[in-house]
């Protein structure tokens, strides 16, 4: 993670929010030599960040469009506490598992992991989720809310709730929530949400959000075509990865706050106003076998329920949902 040094001379920057700041003011704040803080910059430079340097003015600084790493991302992160400590990899088996690592090891809530490629992503059901490097973001958050076990399965919610509306306002596409984790644009999926908890004697330690977004792919295996989509293809364009992460985890921080002051009904009428409408008719895949029917919303615990064609009521837990 990053060392104070460098986080202090990041938040200077981060206040001054593009203007220059003096040589004299940097080396106030880190309390170093003028030496020391063009040292700073000079990694700043290497990190990815365009440098703006005026004799007798001092620095400015911005993160180029392409730029993913440690420094980049505390930069964009303009919150309280979610992503403001910040581990970055560039290859990991699972951050997933990094992240019920570092929970065992006392990382505060508002930790995130990220990675530039994961070699053993995994979605629901411990489905494996490619994760090209250089092209997505690959995350999980951890958070310590102080809230009994059936709650867990909310956090879901609140997630896929909070990455869609940050996807809208970075790329101006529409990402709609199918129940209870996928995000799709154009009936392909561009995102998932895997939702994990470490706990004790009915007592939540810890809830792991892990999220996978596609966001510059430029193809996929042909098996996937279909299935799946990039933000970059439907946008017809890069997408800044790291000012897509400083909006995630912002708008994730938003949404947790609203739950915690408020609980999950306000969340719930918000995500089912992003969610796949629910006169659709889907087929959902039980452990039991299928259910057909008509989607009539969710329970206040976030449980789908299904009509059938007989006017019988279905509460699904768990199940793959396919559009009918």
């Amino acid at each position: 993670m990053l060392s104070v040094k460098r986080r202090k001379l990041l938040d200077v920057f981060r206040a001054a929010e593009g203007g220059l700041v003096s040589g004299q003011e940097l080396a106030g704040a880190l309390n170093c030599s003028r030496t020391a803080v063009w040292k700073q910059i000079e990694e700043l430079k290497k990190a990815g960040f365009e440098i703006d340097a005026k004799r007798g003015s001092g620095y400015a600084i911005r993160p180029t469009e392409d730029a993913f790493a440690e420094d980049i991302l505390y930069f964009h992160a303009k919150t309280k506490f979610i992503g403001q400590q910040v581990a970055f990899y560039p290859d990991v088996t699972s951050t997933q598992i990094i992240a019920h690592q570092l929970v065992g090891e006392g990382a505060p809530s508002g930790t995130v992991i990220v990675a530039d490629q994961q070699t053993a992503g995994k979605g629901r059901l411990a489905r494996p989720w490619n994760s090209q490097k250089g092209t997505g973001i690959w995350m999980s958050t951890i958070l310590r809310p102080e809230i009994p076990m059936q709650q867990v399965p909310q956090f879901t919610f609140i997630a896929s709730l909070a990455i869609a509306e940050a996807i809208e306002n970075v790329t101006g596409l529409e990402p709609q929530i199918k129940w209870p984790n996928d995000l799709y644009i154009d009936k392909r999926k561009v995102c998932g949400v895997l939702t994990e908890m470490q706990a004790e004697a009915e007592q939540v330690h810890a809830v792991i959000i892990g999220t996978g977004i596609n966001v510059n792919q430029d193809a996929f295996p042909e098996e996937l075509r279909e299935k799946a989509t990039s933000l970059a293809i439907l946008a017809g364009h890069p997408i800044s990865r790291g000012a897509l992460y400083g909006e995630i985890v912002g708008q994730l921080e938003k949404y947790y706050e609203l739950f915690l002051n408020q609980g999950f009904a306000p969340i719930k009428l918000l995500w089912e106003a992003r969610a796949i409408p629910f006169s659709e008719k889907i087929i959902a895949k039980t452990l039991k076998g299928e259910i057909r029917g008509t989607v009539k919303g969710i329970s206040d615990e976030g449980v789908l329920i299904v009509q059938d064609a007989v006017g019988e009521e279905h509460a699904i837990f768990s199940a793959d949902i396919l559009l009918g």
